[in-house]
């Protein structure tokens, strides 16, 4: 064991549960149950292997203790007996290596739809959801005793079904939530109004449970200690609530924070919020309650984990993300191997987003392994093939990774003075530093699998010629877009991409062209270095939406700073000291003492035509092809040696 983990590798009783260690994985929806409700092989599969990775409890995802609490199609369900031999499946495939099974207990009440439930969703007011703005029914008292003993009939059935703990999902503004918040419950019988009112369907709840899975039975339940959010209730109510909690029947306090409306999206929270920024409410709330308290936001490095436990705030932590990232991460650090370990960026790109605005199936951005590990993965080739793989960026560095681990023989080469391909410019903006922390994982990767990386080299069709390779992989990225603008190519105006590495130093006050993700960021970097910033987009509406935790966050901190976002803004010429735009047919100037492009970018591929004539098998992935998400690389390179079965 790695001495300074001492704290997080001991053992914890949340009960009469033994656990091995202190780390849990946390329910985190994935969407690969079934229709019907059941588990299927993709589930299993994933769960499997997340146990194989050392964690003290693993917590399934949701699943619905009512057909009305569905909060999607694909959710586990657990409302009839039907279902036990399903959950007896994903407890085993727990089980099967040493962790600790637990399953979440969900119903959803407002934050879902009728075409999901078959019926208008129900809550404890008629008050629609603040996301879906769905309409909702007001439960009533009947309904509540119904719900109520269905909590405690799922309870029964998961413990038949050999879980060792079930887990009360009362956080994040599902049902149990909605009825202890001010900003959901309007009701004004004994179900509502005062604070001693609201908390009385989730310890009628814990109560029910507790009475049904006997004493012994390890019974959690997850909160969000703070809903964060104006109307909702703070982290004092869950301080005065969370011993009424235990009272009822709770073994553990699981301390989460925020609702799904809460700004910045804090329960998954972007690469913006601190890694462990949650970790003092759930100290708060231990200090009001003697049975554990897990802890959780946003925490992917297992030091911290460590620390957290040594100074008391939390008994347990729970690593969410990082577990999709890279299931061995735990074992990587019980024998000190940090350097091995492939940190979670907090992109949110492959999981949250892609579950939500997607509606697919979770993934990592940079684990494309994630969500196959019901297929099987690349075996050793028993004839390895010459690759060449042109340019370092995130596809070619991802092609070169999954080429080498299938035995092949793989040479990179790359014209810059490093590898990182787009990521080195991406990487520069406040709090985008994992993004190169990657590149530095898997470029050490590489050199330990044998990969030779050329630096400063360019591809020739002589080199090509010589190399002779089997296959050649074209990742060689984007060039900036460079419209016909009058003033275009002043000295006054740069590249996004130049300033952010530093060839063009920052000057205010700043124009900006270009609201997009490259424009906000880059907007974003010259605020931190004290820069005045206008940032003008042709679009009416903003590209970068509010509602992901990174648009918040890049739209929140441009305001604070004074900055302005102006869009339906077309810019007309660039001045020595100005952009001159139309706006609603009016013409406009704004100062500028630099103005940066960030207009978007066209792929680069000039070898294509060289490779088509050698008649070399080749691939052009990433920016290359298209300029698009890091996910789309590292999952595209991926797939040339993995291909879908």
């Amino acid at each position: 064991m790695a001495n300074e983990l001492k704290n997080l590798f001991s053992p914890i009783r949340i009960n009469k549960l033994d656990l091995k260690n202190r780390a849990v994985m946390p329910a985190m929806g994935t969407g690969f149950g079934k229709k019907d409700g059941m588990a299927g092989e993709k589930l299993l599969a994933y769960l499997e292997r997340r146990a194989m990775g050392g964690a003290g409890l693993i917590i399934t995802e949701v699943c619905a203790i009512d057909p009305a609490g569905k909060g999607f199609p694909a959710e586990l369900c657990c409302h009839d007996d039907s279902f036990i031999f399903s959950l007896k499946q994903i407890s085993r495939a727990i089980k099967k290596h040493g962790a600790a099974s637990a399953i979440q207990l969900h119903h959803a009440g407002r934050e879902t739809f009728a075409a999901v439930t078959g019926s208008i969703p129900e809550a404890p007011s008629a008050i629609p959801s603040a996301i879906l703005n769905q309409p909702c029914q007001e439960m009533s008292i009947e309904r509540i005793k119904e719900i109520v003993d269905a909590y405690a009939k799922a309870a029964a059935r998961c413990r038949e079904a050999g879980f060792d703990a079930i887990e009360i999902h009362a956080a994040h503004g599902y049902l149990p939530g909605q009825f202890l918040s001010p900003f959901s419950n309007h009701r004004t019988d004994i179900y509502g109004g005062a604070n001693e009112n609201r908390p009385r369907f989730v310890l009628e709840i814990l109560k029910a449970v507790r009475a049904k899975v006997g004493p012994d039975f390890c019974v959690l339940i997850r909160v969000s200690a703070d809903e964060a959010i104006r109307g909702g209730y703070d982290l004092g109510y869950m301080k005065w609530l969370a011993p009424w909690l235990v009272s009822a029947g709770a073994d553990a306090i699981h301390a989460s924070v925020g609702v799904y409306s809460t700004p910045g999206n804090l329960i998954i929270a972007s690469f913006d919020t601190e890694p462990g920024f949650n970790l003092h409410r759930a100290a708060a709330i231990k200090e009001e309650v003697s049975v554990p308290v897990i802890g959780v936001g946003r925490i992917n490095d297992p030091r911290l984990a460590d620390q957290a436990i040594a100074r008391g705030g939390a008994d347990l932590i729970a690593f969410g993300r990082q577990h999709l990232t890279d299931p061995d991460f735990l074992a990587k650090a019980e024998r000190g191997a940090f350097e091995d370990i492939r940190f979670c960026l907090a992109c949110n790109q492959g999981c949250i987003e892609r579950l939500s605005y997607e509606l697919k199936p979770v993934t990592c951005t940079i684990n494309p392994e994630c969500g196959r590990e019901y297929k099987s993965t690349c075996a050793k080739v028993g004839t390895p093939r010459k690759v060449l793989v042109v340019g370092a960026g995130p596809a070619g560095l991802s092609a070169a990774y999954a080429a080498a681990e299938c035995g092949h023989q793989v040479s990179i080469f790359e014209r810059e003075k490093e590898p990182g391909g787009q990521l080195l410019s991406a990487s520069r903006p406040p709090n985008k530093k994992p993004y190169m922390d990657w590149v530095e994982w898997i470029t050490r990767k590489l050199k330990e699998l044998g990969v030779e990386i050329n630096l400063e080299k360019e591809v020739t069709p002589q080199l090509i010629i010589s190399m002779k390779p089997d296959l050649v992989v074209l990742s060689t990225g984007a060039m900036p877009i460079v419209p016909e603008i009058p003033g275009i190519n002043s000295e006054n105006v740069c590249d996004a991409r130049e300033l952010l590495l530093g060839k063009v130093p920052p000057q205010s006050p700043a124009v900006v062209l270009g609201a997009g993700y490259v424009g906000m960021e880059t907007a974003d970097f010259l605020i931190a270095n004290g820069v005045s910033v206008t940032v003008l987009e042709m679009k009416t509406e903003a590209p970068v939406p509010k509602f992901t935790a990174h648009g918040y966050w890049l739209n929140h901190r441009l305001k604070k700073s004074g900055s302005s976002l102006l869009l339906g803004a077309l810019v007309k010429r660039v001045e020595a000291d100005a952009v001159v735009f139309e706006q609603a047919g009016e013409e406009r100037r704004v100062e500028a003492a630099q103005v940066v492009t960030a207009l978007g970018a066209v792929p680069e591929k000039s070898l294509e035509p060289v490779l088509q004539k050698l008649g070399v098998i080749y691939y052009v992935l990433g920016d290359a092809e298209q300029p698009r998400r890091l996910l789309d690389a590292v999952h595209e390179a991926y797939e040339i040696f993995n291909p879908p079965k």
